[in-house]
């Protein structure tokens, strides 16, 4: 019988390790940034073209590569960041496996043009699918640059399943974050298409911070500051009142490095406990630094991942921390002791009369019990309420007496009229036969509202109204993104934008009925509720349109109803194909049968 067991060649193994490292335009941006940095790189520049179909450029001014290290860095496990296995114990460097630069080459098109600062000339070389077509000495600056051309060139099924353009650039602008958050200390620079999304300045952290999410953030920050000696916790929390229902300015740093972390989460999550409803996820850029021996990057090929040696203990740590943030800013109030004038305290001298004590004058000799008797004092007090309540209590009875004149009796107002209640600006109420019937008002209008709009796309139909004073809100780039994802969508449901630059958009227009509704809160909403729904791959590009635009529209809790639109809200969603649920599957009706109201008075 032959043997089986065969050597895969490195091409084809290359291609393998690509799969794990290299999943789309933003895993090159990724490495090739955290190798610039760790080049010691004060100036990166990052140029995409075609959301990196086309092209990713990279560009540094760091240490730079020798024509031999140029060459060997493209080699499977080829890095100058570890020597022997002792150091992935102490690793302090972005990348260490040396597998970046071999699997981008067995799937794209890479120029490498790198420079010593002791060196006259640099060395290019050219690389296309695992295969060195030419090395050479070149003219080049000091630092290296890489050119990352037609991604996927060579594996077309892999290609074909990269998204579209918008999305592809998305999760580039959130890489590209996690990197420029972690490195206040350079600059850094990103363009698409030949148009600047970012030009950060070296700075400190709350000032990289505003770069990357917009000046107003700056306003939203409390500061966090704890050092033990298992692990000192820097950064920034976001105020509760500026929580959003998604997740986007989440950031968890360990060593400078991006890490996932759901369980640290869950800790600042607790921190904010009964000060944040339960939908609202707080934001945080929460940096840690330890031991690199007492943790392991070294568990997945992205290094995002990462486990420590005593994760309960700095659980706790990370959640005592946010709270002693949130206390100081909640409670402790701010003085101001440089003011010379806070508090006129004034000063006795020896001339000076003390003054008498302050006196309360009573008559001894008074009894409450001499002129009425507690019988007489009842009494008064029950005349007294009788003449301020026998108005409403007239009112009351008149009310009834109108009401058997319409029915013929009050019975028959709760079983065969229709009748409305609503409660705390959030459910509406109507008795039927079998009990009470509670509608939860805002489910309810998104159901109607998703129907309508999900037609609309279906049916290419849409009513848009045009704002007489437009408004421009500032957004994150990524958010941007987002919208030209969808921009189709939204404009045959009424919506109309003009983008007057990367960072934001200005709203002229919006679909028809919305008028009393914030556009700015809408377009929020609408983005938090679209992003929710990404994960979910049941589910269609229209519907998550539709349910999107309907959260954002629906009445909000705490609008008080009157009986008329309540009465067109019931009849409005029981003509719906699917009035028990809402767009994003919670009920929408209940009912409190007779039987359940009797045993609450058993």
């Amino acid at each position: 019988m032959p043997d089986v067991i065969k050597l895969l060649p490195d091409s084809v193994a290359n291609q393998i390790a690509a799969g794990e490292v290299i999943q789309r335009p933003a895993s090159v941006v990724k490495e090739l940034m955290e190798n610039s940095v760790d080049a010691g790189g004060k100036n990166i520049k990052v140029i995409i073209i075609d959301s990196g179909k086309t092209l990713i450029q990279i560009t540094d001014d760091g240490d730079g590569m020798s024509e031999t290290d140029a060459r060997l860095a493209f080699e499977r496990h080829a890095t100058s960041k570890i020597t022997t296995a002792q150091d992935l114990f102490a690793i302090r460097t972005k990348g260490f496996r040396g597998e970046a630069l071999a699997s981008i080459a067995a799937v794209a098109m890479v120029e490498l043009k790198t420079r010593k600062r002791e060196s006259e000339t640099g060395t290019q070389i050219l690389i296309s699918g695992s295969k060195v077509e030419l090395q050479e000495p070149c003219s080049c600056p000091v630092g290296s640059g890489f050119s990352v051309k037609s991604l996927f060139f060579n594996i077309p099924a892999r290609r074909k399943f990269l998204k579209s353009d918008n999305t592809e650039m998305r999760h580039i602008i959130n890489e590209f974050q996690k990197i420029v958050l972690a490195h206040s200390n350079i600059r850094f620079s990103l363009y698409h298409n030949d148009n600047e999304t970012y030009n950060l300045p070296a700075g400190n952290l709350r000032q990289r911070i505003a770069g990357v999410f917009g000046k107003q953030i700056n306003q939203e920050l409390i500061t966090i500051d704890t050092e033990t000696n298992l692990v000192n916790i820097k950064g920034f929390i976001g105020k509760p009142e500026n929580a959003r229902r998604t997740y986007g300015e989440q950031f968890f740093f360990i060593n400078n490095r991006f890490m996932k972390h759901p369980y640290f989460h869950k800790a600042v999550a607790e921190a904010y406990q009964n000060i944040l409803p339960a939908e609202a996820i707080p934001s945080y850029f929460i940096f840690m630094e330890a031991d690199p021996a007492s943790i392991d990057v070294n568990i997945h090929p992205t290094k995002t991942e990462i486990k420590f040696e005593d994760e309960r203990s700095i659980w706790q740590i990370l959640m005592a921390s946010v709270r002693e943030a949130l206390g100081r800013f909640n409670i402790v109030p701010s003085l101001d002791f440089e003011n010379e004038a806070l508090v006129d305290i004034p000063v006795r001298s020896s001339s000076s009369q003390i003054p008498e004590m302050p006196a309360i004058k009573i008559n001894a000799d008074y009894n409450p019990f001499e002129s009425e008797s507690p019988e007489q004092n009842r009494q008064g007090y029950f005349e007294r309420f009788e003449r301020e309540n026998t108005e409403n209590w007239e009112k009351l009875y008149a009310s009834i007496e109108r009401g058997e004149e319409r029915t013929g009796s009050s019975e028959r107002i709760f079983e065969t009229g229709r009748k409305f209640f609503h409660i705390k600006g959030k459910y509406i109420v109507c008795p039927v036969i079998s009990g009470l019937m509670l509608i939860d008002h805002k489910r309810a209008h998104e159901r109607i509202l998703f129907e309508k709009y999900l037609d609309c796309l279906n049916n290419d139909r849409s009513v848009s109204q045009a704002d007489l004073f437009p408004v421009t809100q500032e957004l994150n780039p990524s958010d941007i993104f987002i919208l030209r994802e969808i921009e189709g969508e939204l404009l045959s449901l009424g919506f109309m934008f003009q983008y007057p630059d990367n960072k934001s958009v200005t709203i002229t227009g919006r679909p028809s009925g919305s008028e009393d509704r914030d556009p700015r809160e809408m377009i929020e909403i609408l983005l938090q509720d679209y992003k929710n729904s990404l994960a979910d791959p049941s589910t269609g590009e229209k519907e998550k349109v539709a349910a999107a635009m309907a959260g954002a529209s629906a009445i909000p809790y705490g609008k008080n109803l009157s009986q008329e639109e309540m009465e067109n809200l019931f009849d409005t969603l029981f003509a719906c194909k699917s009035p028990n649920y809402s767009p994003k599957g919670k009920p929408v009706i209940t009912i409190m049968t007779l039987e359940e109201i009797d045993k609450r008075f058993k």
